[in-house]
């Protein structure tokens, strides 16, 4: 990174106030040059070749955005609507944490960029009836006659180049204005506006005397709503995303030699390199959880040892170009064979797996593949002698959650956990649709200092995990290229091994 020639910041974006073309740019403090020489300037002005591109089709979810943009219209007639995309925030000094719009935003335009906005006005047709005119605020391209497009830190010639505003218009099918002027004309705007909050401190600034807390929340929650259900597209992507992952899964196979003579880090580097080449990123911070680490549920800091004889919980996600993950585990002996007792508890949450994907079918309640699964883990504990029956009791007082510890999935898009704001009635307590897509993820975990269970049992977790889409008839696995059943998955680490 060429440090010593980045100029400094001018003002952040969050103030949104458009700036003189005359305006100077500020410069780096302790910059090896102490300003531009009018020559200089006004060199830099002149002799760039036109690049505005003329030959733009709207993006693939184009119609589907529209559609959503629709149904958002009839929700809220007659009132303003703002959503933001979100803005840059600093990782250290003056460099930033990679930038991801919010889904709100994303799912409703397709447009990525920071600092956009979208706002839905309230308007009547020519026909007669009324709903929202949508306009698209973006930063357009970066101005050559101050030189923003070299001296400024996100000018074009330090970040790359950005759409101009008809280039938006025609990727997005939305008509595109300069973002530097919304705030002021939010803050001059009269009637009812919602705003979905926590992304843009600038646009919420704006309309600080205009809104409220509650009225955003519902906006906010319906937007939720709105994804429990996907559309033809986004279920397309999901499978991208479920195969793309899987691809990863191999990779990382392929490499358990270089992750036992290294750490759960060369793991976690091979799966990101097949979510950067496939996909936008990874979903979530990949678990890479070898031996004892595959008890802690969230295992992140994936900087332990990676020992032959022990598990390998591997939960990661390729994140697509769209933003859709998917969020699959596999358990995994490092040494290729599980030996006796990992199989047991293996073959234990694959009978949970599969008695909860049984479970997920249209009609039937959300949790129900929840408790299918519990029962069966229930039994097994039982059946065990880890915990005393009746297995009715066991569920009864939540006692098998000493081991079992988590929910048995979670809603899946946009978001790793999606539609997380939705109210409890549409979806913990809701009714399974066809287009629905979740997680089915069962496990067993017996930390290393339980002195409740058998000493062999301890340092030993498990979970087996699955994006299933509810379908008309009953369900789809979209990540079923992966083997599930223990014969399978030794047979397929063999193979890959070579």
């Amino acid at each position: 990174m060429s440090e010593e020639l980045i100029p400094e910041y001018p003002e952040t974006p969050e103030t949104l106030e458009i700036e003189s073309e005359e305006e100077p740019i500020k410069q780096r403090k302790n910059g090896l040059y102490p300003g531009v020489s009018d020559e200089l300037a006004e060199n830099m002005k002149s002799g760039w070749a036109d690049t505005e591109l003329h030959d733009l089709q709207p993006i693939a979810q184009a119609a589907h955005t529209a559609a959503r943009r629709a149904a958002l219209s009839a929700r809220f007639p007659g009132e303003r609507l703002v959503v933001p995309a979100g803005n840059l925030k600093t990782r250290s000094n003056d460099t930033e944490y990679a930038f991801r719009a919010s889904v709100e935003y994303a799912y409703l335009t397709g447009n990525q960029t920071e600092d956009g906005v979208l706002v839905l006005e309230p308007t009547d047709f020519a026909d007669g009836t009324s709903g929202h005119e949508a306009t698209i605020y973006l930063l357009p391209r970066s101005n050559r006659e101050n030189g923003e497009f070299w001296l400024d830190g996100q000018g074009e010639l330090w970040v790359g180049r950005r759409h101009s505003l008809t280039e938006a218009e025609t990727l997005y099918g939305i008509p595109a204005s300069d973002v530097r002027e919304l705030a002021g004309a939010l803050r001059e705007a009269t009637g009812p506006v919602r705003v979905v909050r926590g992304y843009d401190a600038g646009i919420e600034a704006a309309l600080t005397d205009k809104v409220t807390a509650e009225r955003d929340e519902e906006l906010r929650v319906f937007l939720s709503e709105a994804r429990l259900v996907k559309d033809e597209f986004e279920v397309g992507e999901l499978q991208k995303a479920c195969d793309a992952t899987a691809r990863g899964f191999e990779d990382v196979v392929r490499v358990l030699d270089k992750a036992e003579a290294t750490s759960e880090r060369y793991i976690e580097g091979t799966f990101f390199l097949r979510a950067r080449v496939d996909g936008n990123d990874i979903g979530y911070g990949s678990i890479c959880a070898a031996g004892p680490h595959a008890t802690t549920l969230h295992w992140v800091r994936n900087d332990g040892a990676v020992r032959s004889g022990e598990l390998l919980l591997l939960d990661a996600g390729v994140e697509t170009h769209t933003y859709y993950t998917a969020d699959v585990t596999r358990t995994l002996p490092i040494n290729g064979r599980f030996n006796e007792l990992q199989r047991k508890i293996y073959d234990a949450v694959y009978e949970a797996q599969e008695a909860g994907i049984a479970a997920v079918k249209p009609g039937g309640k959300y949790r129900d593949f929840h408790d299918a699964a519990q029962r069966v883990l229930a039994e097994k504990l039982v059946e065990w002698g880890l915990v005393e029956g009746p297995v009715e009791r066991v569920l009864e007082l939540g006692l098998q959650r000493r081991w079992t510890l988590h929910g048995t999935g979670h809603m899946l898009g946009m978001d790793v956990h999606d539609c997380a704001v939705a109210r409890r009635e549409t979806y913990a307590d809701g009714v399974l649709e066809p287009g629905m897509c979740l997680t089915v993820e069962p496990g067993l975990y017996f930390q290393a200092d339980d002195l409740t269970v058998p000493e062999e049992y301890r340092g030993i977790g498990v979970r087996i995990e699955d994006d299933i889409l509810v379908t008309a008839d009953g369900n789809t696995n979209l990540s079923a290229a992966l083997p599930r059943r223990a014969d399978d998955v030794e047979a397929w680490m063999a193979e890959l091994k070579g």
